[in-house]
């Protein structure tokens, strides 16, 4: 992931897609190079962040949303994913479980602080915090058809530098 972050690879990102191989210029449009590789071992995640949250972006990724903190800076990154993609997995995600971040710069963990449920008029989620942390945000709930009506929002703290070692112990 490192030389995917670095540029030196091509950016084909995550390990799975929401779009069928025979939609019309699926393969000709290049995704920007990513931000950072965000994973949460308990759900087995491991993806990248790419700029933005247009349906390009979700359907191959999980979106940095704009106006909140980069990836690896402080403040409060705001990161985006449809939840029958990349994010379906946070309905299984707890407090005191681990996600780790990984930028240029370095690898982070974080430490899920809160979850909570939020209508998608309600950007507070988004505003600007003391502490470096991650706020997930996907529709809710998981199994509904058609649009959504709330948003699932997960909010993680930095606790360090140390990779990951996986989710908390129950």
């Amino acid at each position: 992931m490192a030389l995917i972050l670095a540029g030196i690879l091509p950016t084909r990102v995550g390990l799975m897609t929401r779009l069928p191989a025979s939609l019309p210029d699926a393969d000709e449009q290049t995704a920007p190079p990513p931000l950072a590789v965000l994973r949460i071992p308990k759900i087995h995640v491991e993806v990248a962040v790419l700029p933005g949250t247009d349906d390009f972006t979700l359907n191959r990724a999980v979106g940095h949303i704009d106006d909140t903190a980069l990836p690896g800076t402080d403040g409060n990154s705001g990161i985006a994913g449809h939840r029958d993609g990349f994010f379906r997995g946070l309905k299984d995600i707890a407090p005191g479980d681990a996600m780790e971040l990984e930028t240029l710069a370095g690898k982070e963990v974080y430490r899920v602080e809160r979850i909570w449920i939020v209508t998608p008029e309600d950007v507070s989620v988004l505003e600007a915090t003391p502490t470096r942390s991650l706020t997930l945000v996907t529709c809710y709930p998981f199994y509904h058809v058609g649009p959504a009506p709330q948003r699932y929002i997960v909010r993680a703290v930095r606790t360090g530098d140390t990779p990951a070692r996986g989710a908390r112990e129950h």
